[in-house]
């Protein structure tokens, strides 16, 4: 590994340690970007890799947002106990479909979220203007 992909590596950490923190995102967001990037992974490989820095992550976001009063515990919970049947479905269908349906899966669903969260910020929906204030 080069010394500029370990720099990169380190500020794609901090960055999604901050955002995590800041945001609740991190995982798949900047971490599989900054292992397809900085580490030379593939997506599947940066996507499977990265699910043992989420755990990391999650669980220091989730001790600090708690001591803030903002953790909604019971909704976490049914979530954890709901993800590994996607979990198990989604590495079943990675594992059959290839590579650059997978980068294109990830690109487009990160561009959704992104539109989604413009959309809200500016309050634009499919057919209205602006949203009045007030």
């Amino acid at each position: 590994m080069e010394f500029s992909d370990l720099i990169g590596m380190l500020a794609v950490g901090l960055a999604a340690g901050m955002a995590s923190g800041l945001l609740g995102i991190g995982g798949g967001v900047l971490f599989v970007p900054g292992l397809v990037l900085f580490a030379d992974l593939s997506v599947l490989e940066a996507a499977a890799t990265s699910l043992v820095a989420v755990v990391m992550v999650s669980v220091a976001g989730a001790y600090r947002q708690r001591e803030y009063g903002n953790l909604r515990l019971r909704d976490g919970l049914l979530i954890g106990v709901l993800s590994p049947l996607g979990v198990l479905a989604g590495a079943v269908l990675a594992n059959t479909v290839p590579e650059r349906a997978l980068e294109l899966g990830f690109a487009a669903i990160q561009l959704y979220f992104a539109f989604e969260l413009v959309r809200r910020v500016t309050g634009r929906s499919g057919d209205e203007s602006v949203r009045p204030t007030g």
